[in-house]
């Protein structure tokens, strides 16, 4: 009888044991960021919309976007936006032929990071 299930694969994959490369944190955070980007247009959009039907609607989305919590909700969107913008470029820097290699990418992994956090920490100054 023949084995279906090669005997080399774990048993028991605990989710919390397993160490992923940093590149691989980079791509779900990419992904992660993208879906936050999709979300985020639908809230920003009917902010827009109700900015735009009347000056009391007007009135009520300034006075929103005063508050702490809303000030919070923008910088993490601004966030999850330069996030994306630094990962795609990376991304079509390596659709050019730079840094497809284990080392590149490693490196280009750590360079998304690196920026992101100094331009999200720029941001969150700039908002707050």
């Amino acid at each position: 009888m023949k084995k279906a299930v090669n005997s080399q694969r774990p048993v028991n994959l605990d989710l919390r044991t397993i160490k992923l490369p940093i590149t691989a944190y980079t791509s779900i955070l990419h992904r992660v960021s993208g879906v936050i980007l999709f979300v985020g247009l639908a809230v920003l959009l009917y902010a827009l919309d109700k900015s735009l039907a009347s000056e009391e609607g007007f009135a009520q989305v300034k006075e929103c976007l005063t508050s702490p919590l809303a000030k919070f909700v923008t910088w993490g969107l601004l966030s999850a936006l330069l996030y994306h913008l630094v990962a795609g470029v990376r991304h079509l820097i390596m659709d050019m032929g730079i840094g497809e290699s284990l080392e590149g990418g490693k490196l280009g992994s750590k360079l998304v990071i690196a920026i992101s956090a100094v331009l999200i920490v720029l941001v969150g100054v700039w908002v707050w």
